[in-house]
């Protein structure tokens, strides 16, 4: 036995999220009058250059993509974590919905005014990149859908079809420096960033 196994005893919990350790997301979709709405999610995994989000049906973001099949996904760093929180009780959805009403929800529809972040116009896509995100990925909608299983939640499959990261944090011409870029990590419903490095899998180019 190793001498991390040595304490690992564990008992059965119920936890009411499941929210392990992920990256936040702000995610920037088109409203019906061409402004935008800005979405705080945590739930967004990449396989390639496929990014799955969840979402609430409910949502503003549900109805957005629904309607316009773009989308930024904006990934902030620690230091942004008050921003994002700012934007975290509102719902860009009027009126509120009824599930969101209950546990405080409000309605504001100037998300970047709340946030105190800056949009930037994107390439290729009609949403707005976040300027303050230190990576910013524009994407095109693929597939949407309600899972039986799960009626309030939509999985989102999108394709990026542009990466813009800030100058500090590349390394290398394409490469993302993994010592100089942190996301915000939503851990069981607290803001984290990550600390020292522990090392780098076999496949790690830089």
């Amino acid at each position: 036995m190793n001498q991390i196994a040595e304490f690992c005893e564990t008992r059965t919990i119920h936890p009411k999220i499941l929210y392990y350790g992920t990256p936040v997301i702000l995610l920037v979709t088109l409203n019906e009058d061409e402004t935008v709405n800005i979405s705080p999610m945590s739930s967004s995994w990449a396989l390639g250059d496929i990014l799955v989000l969840g979402i609430g049906v409910e949502g503003k973001a549900y109805d957005n993509l629904n309607r316009h099949a773009e989308c930024v996904i904006n990934i902030p760093g620690p230091a942004l974590w008050e921003h994002v929180e700012c934007l975290a009780p509102f719902t860009g959805k009027d009126p509120v919905p009824v599930s969101k009403q209950s546990i405080g929800f409000a309605y504001k529809k100037e998300k970047y005014e709340i946030s105190n972040l800056t949009p930037v116009q994107s390439e290729s896509v009609r949403p707005t990149r976040i300027l303050e995100c230190p990576i910013q990925i524009e994407a095109k909608v693929l597939n949407i859908r309600v899972p039986e299983y799960q009626q309030g939640i939509a999985i989102v499959e999108t394709q990026s079809v542009h990466v813009h990261a800030h100058e500090n944090i590349i390394k290398e011409g394409n490469h993302i420096d993994p010592e100089k870029w942190s996301p915000l990590i939503y851990n069981f419903r607290h803001y984290f960033g990550l600390g020292d490095q522990l090392g780098k899998t076999f496949r790690a180019e830089t």
